[in-house]
């Protein structure tokens, strides 16, 4: 009896997680891998990667026009697409990791292709022969010599090479901390909320240091040296990943992710004159007996009631076995089921996007047509009112988690303290009074400076970016807590990268905004409200206003969507057993019923 209790209690001590594995491939253990200890090496990816990377793109515009001597338009359009591009590969990045490679060895991969590409821009900046000629394009620019041929070719490359890395990684930093904790244990849940906040912070952290010291170093010191400190920067977060090899928890991919979907829209599709089995019980999935290790649960719901014809048998009477391309389990319909669901949520805050892109050009150019001043030899650089909501968040993240989490717990039983749909749903909110903000001090600026020619100090316009920045506290984590914590087994990596999706959507649609506006608002007489390049000229103001409509109307959308999401999340009630009239409950994951119930298997086949 003595070595039968000691022989428990090693097993005890060497407990062991299935579903995931250490570096070498064995299944991790909870006492050595995961957690805090671990997450924290990817966080020194998070904020060293974003320092590089902002700092490039920062400050991008005026190395392509005063040293490759593009041309206003063309240097813009080289901005606009390099930062959609690095936000669109993210869903590249997430589809590999889940699919093949995993969120470690993706992130190790194409952090040294954006290494590289920062290498190479620093090269292409300190050496002449690989840049045209120096010319003034301020006064001289007809006789500047345009980056063409060879030139242009390397420095596309290093460019592109950055943004190929940079969209890979990015959804894999935030999936790969996150897969430290496990969800299913309540403490570690909490954990996890924490550790979404812990990486907004390390966000906001390199953002601060790249609007900052970096953009200074870039402008005292020359591009070849801010380039050069971007790749150190790089490097400096493949080592901090790198030192906690030996302590993460990973997840293995799980083969393509695309495959299970197509198969359930084909199946739903072959079989959509079949009619749904009034015992839900009935359909493939929910009575199999072949349960793997690694399981969990999901739920069965009422939602897109038409993919569960892709679970109905055939009985043909015979014992074939369906294609799988015909015939689908519960998981694999109610986890497309989740993916179509989330799509509105991910649409609602394109809107908010759209705002941001406003703080980073219009809102620039408010600056630079304001008393910069901060002392007779200091003036504060319009770019750098970027960095304000930053300082905040600095401030306010930590203190958020600390104090504010654990309180609103108290209240509402959340792990998160409020939900991450809430969370959403309150920064939205506040972006609205972002605007307001914004369309008030431009208005008062621009009447000063036509009434009285008065000049504004440039610190009157700091409102409307502390407003976002704490509105982008909100949405920004609540949108990546949200997307993590979905039922999609395998897929979260990929879901962490729409997020990041939705930055581009926004800036795409910003274009389009101004150019409908200035269409719309141009008249034989009179130009539009954005097609002048002196702003008290042009109507910001009232584009601004415009955006708050938008805004507010957006948020309506989401109260609307946010509140179907909720309502059909909800497993079905009751279903009845056909044979004995017992109730049966299909538990979800925030508790159980007491009746007697019944637990659709993730991995049933």
């Amino acid at each position: 009896m003595e070595m039968e209790a000691r022989r428990q209690n090693n097993n005890k001590g060497m407990e062991v997680e299935e579903s995931t594995v250490d570096w070498k491939g064995r299944p991790s253990n909870p006492n050595k891998h995961g957690g805090m200890k671990a997450a924290v090496f990817v966080l020194g990816l998070q904020a060293f990667e974003i320092m590089a990377i902002a700092a490039v793109g920062n400050n991008l515009i005026t190395y392509v026009i005063n040293e490759m001597h593009f041309s206003l338009s063309n240097s813009a359009n080289i901005v606009t697409n390099f930062i959609g591009t690095v936000f669109l590969l993210a869903l590249l990045g997430g589809y590999l990791s889940d699919s093949f490679l995993g969120s470690f060895w993706t992130m190790l991969i194409f952090g040294f292709v954006e290494l590289s590409g920062f290498i190479l821009l620093s090269v292409q900046a300190h050496l002449p022969q690989l840049k045209p000629p120096k010319c003034n394009m301020v006064t001289d620019s007809e006789n500047c010599e345009e980056a063409k041929g060879f030139k242009a070719s390397i420095f596309f490359l290093a460019l592109y090479l950055v943004a190929i890395g940079s969209g890979c990684v990015k959804p894999n930093m935030i999936a790969h901390g996150a897969d430290q904790f496990d969800q299913s244990n309540p403490k570690q849940s909490e954990k996890l909320s924490s550790y979404f906040n812990a990486a907004y912070f390390a966000f906001s952290t390199g953002e601060l240091v790249a609007l900052t010291v970096l953009v200074w170093v870039q402008t005292h010191s020359g591009m070849d040296v801010g380039f050069g400190v971007s790749a150190a920067a790089m490097a400096l977060g493949l080592f901090s990943v790198v030192s906690g090899t030996l302590y993460y928890r990973n997840k293995r991919p799980q083969g393509s992710i695309f495959t299970p979907i197509a198969q359930v829209f084909v199946a739903a599709i072959l079989k959509r004159k079949q009619i749904c089995p009034s015992n839900p019980q009935m359909l493939h999935g929910l009575n199999q007996n072949n349960v793997p290790n690694d399981s969990g649960s999901v739920f069965l719901t009422q939602r897109f009631r038409f993919l569960d014809k892709a679970c109905i048998k055939v009985e043909d009477g015979t014992n074939k076995k369906e294609s799988p391309w015909r015939l689908c389990t519960v998981t694999q319909v109610e986890q497309v089921k989740v993916l179509i669901s989330v799509v509105p949520i991910f649409a609602c805050t394109i809107i908010f996007n759209t705002i941001l892109a406003q703080l980073q050009t219009f809102s620039v150019q408010q600056g630079s047509a304001m008393n910069n001043k901060l002392t007779k030899n200091f003036h504060v650089p319009p770019a750098s009112l970027q960095s304000i909501p930053y300082i905040m968040l600095v401030i306010l993240v930590p203190l958020y988690d600390k104090f504010f989490v654990p309180f609103a717990r108290k209240y509402t039983g959340h792990e998160s303290g409020i939900s991450p749909l809430q969370r959403i749903g309150f920064g939205l909110f506040l972006a609205t009074f972002s605007m307001i903000s914004a369309a008030l001090m431009e208005k008062k600026r621009r009447d000063s400076a036509l009434d009285s020619g008065k000049t504004l100090s440039i610190f009157s316009i700091t409102p409307q970016f502390l407003i976002f920045g704490l509105s982008e506290m909100f949405t920004a984590v609540g949108l990546i807590e949200f997307f993590y914590k979905q039922s999609l087994k395998g897929m979260q990596a990929f879901l962490t990268a729409m997020t990041y999706c939705s930055y581009s959507f926004g800036f795409y649609l910003s274009s389009l905004l101004v150019s409908l506006v200035n269409k719309v608002t141009s008249s034989s007489s009179n130009r539009g409200w954005l097609s002048e390049n002196d702003l008290n000229k042009d109507r910001l103001d009232l584009f601004y206003w415009l955006l708050a409509v938008l805004s507010f109307l957006n948020f309506i959308n989401y109260l609307f969507w946010s509140r179907c999401h909720s309502k059909n999340s909800s497993p079905m009630n009751t279903l009845q057993n056909e044979k004995n009239g017992e109730g049966f409950i299909i538990t979800n994951h925030y508790g159980f019923n007491n009746s007697k119930s019944l637990e659709i298997n993730e991995n049933i086949l």
